[in-house]
């Protein structure tokens, strides 16, 4: 009997295709970033995603280098300060 490797995807691999739309990936991290209580984890997750997606290899390192730092609380206190003023902080595409 012959073996047969099926590669499977996963809930990431579906994720990662669906976020190679720019208009798909500034929709996801702007949810990411109006999240009331969010973990720290949850946006350098969401970048890793986006990189993952759109970027190179520069990219996902620079994701990593962000998420072990604190940079991640700034940017949600950046987004409850600005909602604290009725403001919103959201990422939209680049026109070309």
């Amino acid at each position: 009997m012959q073996s047969v490797k099926v590669k499977v995807k996963t809930h990431e691999d579906f994720l990662i295709e669906s976020l190679k739309d720019p208009e798909e990936s500034a929709a996801y991290v702007s949810a990411v970033l109006e999240e009331e209580k969010p973990e720290p984890e949850l946006l350098p997750l969401c970048l890793g995603h986006v990189a993952a997606a759109l970027g190179g290899e520069g990219d996902r390192q620079w994701v990593k280098d962000f998420g072990t730092s604190d940079k991640s609380q700034v940017v949600y206190e950046l987004a409850a300060w600005l909602d604290s003023l009725g403001l919103k902080l959201t990422v939209t595409v680049k026109p070309s």
